[in-house]
């Protein structure tokens, strides 16, 4: 039984006709400057696949940018040259033994070959599936329950196997044959996946090629020698050294990553996915999931994750610790954390990822466009009970003017940040607005703190247009079309329709932002059935009225 990543198709992407194909690792590499974007199951495989795979095999086989102009030359060539080309199928070819997700004569895939419960017991492959019911993690609305079968084809397992490297649960794991660490048949306090303890940030550009390249990390001095991949450890080139356990062994640690290889490719837990032939063909059904390596703090040489920095952390502590993103919040209302280019000089405060440091960087010292199309994804899991279930994911995307993430553009990010303000600022006066006007006609007070969302900041929440190129100036004006049609439809509710078939109009005003005027009727009262009428909150919310 075999399923070679590097030559059978498992990684899905759109097709020409709209359709959804898989590619091998090796046709999806050497085809990237064609492939626009992934089709992936999940969002938040993205950045697992990314991480995991596509990244670090560039990094290891062609090396780091070691300078500016090198990453633009390679970014502006719009795909891997021959030379290129051969080298990553040299690459591929020389590890491919350590790609077989089901390999009987060496170490699987990101596994732990005959990796064995203490228990001697497998469980269901919903393990891996946070959307499926299994053990504590039930899901609300999960069409499947912890009895039903699932099989997964080893593609999808492949995909599924990434995630939970980097997003599985934390807590109590199942105790492995051969690790020396585990008390009654289990192990205790193992932390989520890496990816779970951050607010993922991944720079996204129009292909595959443009995304790994703006993934990819500029090091003056290459790489760190002993940094390697999970795939080339306990090799002759990489053997493990003392305080450090095989990955491809049932025995872990708790260690600092080697390097940013080691650190994309973390194997946090210890894994054996159980496969049978089935006459659909090879079949996911049962996996054994055991604790894996722990990192004994996230380091600052991680990519993906903007920080919070502390001037006085509490001891034992560093300075900068992995920022989360906030459940209910758009990419947009973080805006002031993304575009955080310097350490606060006073006080604790945000700190943006590497990555967008550097895109600002490269586009200061013109190596890349400011008109470039860039898009920031946003990724993060929330988790409950003692991070031993997910809760809830929180995915989105904002298109991102290059120009803004120039340290010497303080104009263009002063504009955007007054826009994303004055929108915040609109839709909390929106939910105060609403909700008095609810009130007033006899209607509950549908608070997000009950469980609703809030209207105002759904309503603003529209994903916000592109910045024109045109400069600063249009900035705000553009980003509040989308906010003034969501005060224009305040009125569409039914209670609120129920004050007045026209209570009050929402107009422009001169500096930029909006204020309430009286309606036909000539009157808007200041009070209505003891709840006040917030007639001016929207005014007074907008910069300038």
């Amino acid at each position: 039984m075999s399923f070679n990543l590097v030559t059978r198709p498992w990684i899905p992407v759109p097709s020409d006709q709209g359709q959804t194909e898989q590619l091998s690792l090796t046709t999806a590499l050497l085809e990237a400057h064609s492939i626009r974007s992934l089709a992936l199951p999940a969002p938040t495989m993205t950045p697992a696949l990314l991480r995991q795979v596509l990244v670090p095999v560039v990094l290891h086989a062609l090396g780091a940018p070691r300078t500016p102009e090198d990453w633009q030359r390679r970014f502006d060539q719009g795909g891997f040259t021959q030379d290129e080309r051969d080298l990553l199928a040299d690459y591929l070819r020389r590890y491919q033994h350590r790609f077989d997700l089901f390999s009987a004569t060496d170490r699987p895939f990101a596994q732990v070959s005959g990796l064995q419960a203490a228990s001697g017991e497998t469980k269901s492959i919903t393990l891996l599936l946070p959307s499926v019911a299994s053990g504590n993690n039930v899901p609300l609305f999960s069409a499947l329950t912890e009895a039903d079968v699932v099989e997964l084809t080893p593609a999808q397992a492949a995909l599924w196997l990434l995630h939970t490297h980097c997003w599985d649960t934390a807590a109590i794991k199942t105790g492995a044959v051969g690790d020396p660490k585990v008390k009654a048949g289990k192990t205790t306090g193992n932390p989520t996946g890496p990816l779970g303890q951050l607010g993922v940030i991944v720079p996204v550009g129009r292909t595959l090629y443009e995304t790994i390249m703006l993934n990819s990390p500029v090091y003056y001095d290459g790489l760190a020698p002993d940094d390697r991949p999970q795939w080339a450890a306990a090799t002759d080139e990489y053997p493990t050294t003392v305080g450090e356990a095989d990955p491809g062994t049932p025995a872990w640690t708790e260690r600092a990553a080697r390097g940013v290889l080691d650190q994309l490719t973390w194997q946090s837990r210890r894994i054996r996915l159980v496969a049978t032939d089935t006459p659909q063909g090879t079949r996911v059904t049962r996996v054994v999931v055991a604790a894996g390596d722990r990192l004994r703090m996230t380091p600052d040489i991680e990519p993906h994750t903007a920080w919070t920095h502390s001037p006085k952390p509490k001891a034992g502590q560093p300075h900068l610790r992995p920022r989360r993103h906030r459940s209910g919040r758009s990419a947009w209302q973080g805006l002031d954390t993304l575009l955080a280019l310097a350490l606060p000089s006073d006080g604790e405060g945000p700190y943006t990822s590497r990555l967008l440091r550097q895109i600002g960087e490269l586009d200061a010292e013109g190596y890349l466009a400011p008109a470039y199309p860039l898009r920031v994804d946003t990724y993060g899991l929330e988790y409950g009970n003692q991070s031993a279930v997910v809760e809830n994911a929180i995915v989105d995307a904002l298109p991102m003017p290059v120009a803004a993430l120039a340290a010497e553009n303080s104009d263009v990010r002063d504009a955007l940040l007054e826009a994303v303000g004055q929108a915040d600022r609109l839709a909390r006066a929106l939910d105060r607005l609403l909700m008095d006007l609810r009130r007033a006609v006899g209607g509950g007070s549908a608070s997000a703190g009950e469980g609703q969302p809030a209207f105002g900041a759904a309503a603003v929440r529209a994903r916000p247009r592109r910045p024109s190129p045109a400069g600063p100036a249009t900035a705000g004006g553009r980003g509040f079309r989308p906010a003034r049609r969501a005060v224009d439809g305040v009125g569409a509710d039914p209670l609120v329709g129920g004050v007045h078939d026209r209570f009050a109009a929402a107009v422009r005003c001169p500096a930029g932002g909006f204020r309430w005027t009286r309606n036909q009727a000539g009157h808007l009262p200041d009070r209505c059935c003891g709840a006040r009428i917030h007639q001016c909150a929207v005014r007074d919310a907008a910069a300038g009225c």
